[in-house]
């Protein structure tokens, strides 16, 4: 299973370009059965990671542009009364879905925002009464400005707590813009993508990152930087018990993907960043903001904490 990883990354960072660690960050997100959010200026390609991502597996996928006006029916559906049976037909909306692709979320309103994080958390929707489970595997990749742009609405606390990792793509090196240059339009790319990688396959690692060994003395290092974040005089709100289980099941995958069947100390430190930074408040920021301070302040607060051998 792993070289068929290695295909779809090599697949990935072939229309993506660059070896940016969002790629493999990403890839993690999937494995540990979590969503990502992608944030970072306009143009850095945070869409076309995800739509390579999408291709890549053979699964359903949706994509939707977050808007202003956009309605929480607009993402999860609709009961329609049908004519045949006087009955109300359920009318599925793009939410249901393997891989969906929430383009822009915080220009959309907080009511639309709840409806999708809400079924993220739960794997279902409820409408008119009824339940309807989600495709499995389920896996959200949003996109979003930096809140300082123009016409967002930042994502609360609670909210973004819902997002298993928070990626931020970066600019690409000077040689890979020079062959973003010489390449195709990145949509004619796209078009040229065969699927790696089935739903069934997905599934199955998913299965095995669970299975991935976490021993009583990484456990241990994974409470005590928690617990360390909420002692921390710079650190407002410290990590919850969900952002310490967040970071031991990003730690698996991590594992998994580099081909160790238990965790490493090292496996923790790399996924603190990704895993942690959105769910902690500094002082005199929120969650939304002071971004790089927030890693700053995690990697210290794991320096004071001996890692285990």
């Amino acid at each position: 299973m792993i070289s068929k990883v290695e295909e779809l990354r090599s697949q990935i960072v072939r229309v993506f370009l660059g070896e940016s660690p969002a790629v493999d960050w990403t890839l993690c997100c999937l494995f540990a059965r979590g969503h990502a959010l992608l944030e970072d200026v306009p143009g850095v390609g945070k869409t076309l990671l995800a739509s390579v991502l999408a291709r890549s597996i053979d699964s359903p996928f949706s994509r939707i542009q977050l808007t202003p006006d956009m309605l929480p029916a607009d993402l999860l559906g609709v009961s329609i009364f049908s004519r045949e049976g006087d009955v109300l037909r359920f009318q599925p909306g793009p939410i249901f879905t393997s891989i969906l692709l929430a383009d822009e979320i915080n220009r959309t309103t907080p009511k639309t925002q709840s409806a999708l994080l809400e079924a993220m958390s739960e794997s279902q929707v409820s409408i008119d009464g009824v339940t309807h489970a989600l495709h499995q595997p389920f896996m959200v990749i949003a996109t979003q400005n930096p809140s300082d742009f123009a016409g967002t609405y930042p994502l609360p606390e609670n909210q973004l707590d819902r997002f298993l990792m928070r990626i931020s793509l970066g600019y690409p090196d000077a040689d890979a813009e020079a062959r973003l240059l010489e390449l195709r339009p990145a949509t004619t790319l796209l078009d040229t993508l065969e699927p790696v990688m089935n739903a069934a396959d997905v599934l199955a690692i998913q299965n095995e990152v669970d299975s991935v060994h976490l021993s009583e003395p990484i456990r241990s290092y994974i409470v005590e930087v928690a617990h360390r974040t909420r002692e921390s005089s710079d650190i407002r709100v410290g990590l919850s018990p969900r952002g310490s289980l967040a970071l031991a099941q990003a730690s698996r995958a991590w594992a998994w993907m580099n081909g160790r069947a238990f965790v490493t100390p090292e496996d923790v430190r790399m996924m603190l960043s990704p895993v942690c930074a959105h769910r902690i408040v500094i002082h005199g920021g929120s969650m939304d903001s002071n971004w790089l301070q927030a890693e700053e302040i995690l990697n210290a607060c794991a320096r004071l904490v001996a890692a285990p051998v």
